[in-house]
């Protein structure tokens, strides 16, 4: 059977509890008008029934979405103007996120949504416009969903902000035994390029003539030179 939250988490195991913990005090009597009635033996948890109720909660777990400091901008800017504001084409902000759960043959749903804006910058153009987006569910430092989205969204006009609002429908991951997953969403750009390395220049290894080479070469008559004017033109 298939549950599914809403943006919201659902206690109704944990309230049901409580009211037949509340019923059950109310009739549990026995001390009489002046407190001498028969005392009663207060009743042991049922094992069965607490697990039903942590059961009942887990199936309706919709873990929280967190946007990460410095994952909420995106600029960008013309080649060659990294940082420079005046070269700026766009900024891209995203301002609120949320999600849905549904679970399922032992395993957790959600579709985790992030909606934000484009607000153009002096170079802005009219066209699409290409966001890096990841999701990831993560259980401690393990890694349970990743995937980045190239988000595109069509900016027509460049003099106003663009509404735009991202969703992954398809977050998928086993069951939680525990309220203890995290949902991150936001912009990744990858890690930061490394610098061009500058070439190498060969260098040129001079070898000495040997001693006899040197000998055999001072015994030679010099060569006759040609100036570049002896030169038929």
């Amino acid at each position: 059977m298939a549950v599914s939250v809403s943006g919201r988490r659902f206690f109704t195991g944990l309230a049901l509890f409580g009211f037949m913990f509340a019923v059950a005090g109310c009739q549990s009597g026995g001390s009489g008008l002046f407190g001498m009635g028969d005392k009663q033996v207060p009743a042991q948890p049922d094992p069965q029934a607490e697990a039903k109720v942590l059961a009942s909660e887990l199936r309706s777990y919709c873990p929280n979405v967190t946007l990460r400091e410095g994952t909420a901008f995106f600029n960008n800017y013309a080649s060659g103007g990294q940082d420079d504001q005046s070269k700026l084409i766009y900024q891209a902000a995203i301002d609120n996120v949320t999600r849905d759960c549904t679970s399922n043959n032992g395993m957790l749903t959600m579709n985790v949504a992030a909606a934000g804006r484009v607000v153009p910058g002096p170079l802005a153009k009219a066209g699409t416009v290409t966001m890096p987006i990841r999701v990831a569910v993560t259980l401690g430092d393990q890694v349970l969903y990743s995937q980045l989205h190239q988000y595109k969204v069509q900016v027509a006009d460049t003099s106003t902000a663009t509404q735009f609002v991202f969703n992954d429908p398809n977050v998928s991951v086993p069951a939680p035994s525990a309220k203890n997953y995290q949902v991150f969403v936001g912009y990744d750009e990858g890690p930061p390029k490394a610098a061009a390395k500058p070439a190498r220049v060969a260098k040129k290894v001079v070898k000495k003539p040997t001693p006899a080479a040197a000998a055999a070469a001072a015994q030679q008559p010099p060569a006759s030179q040609t100036s570049i004017s002896d030169i038929p033109r």
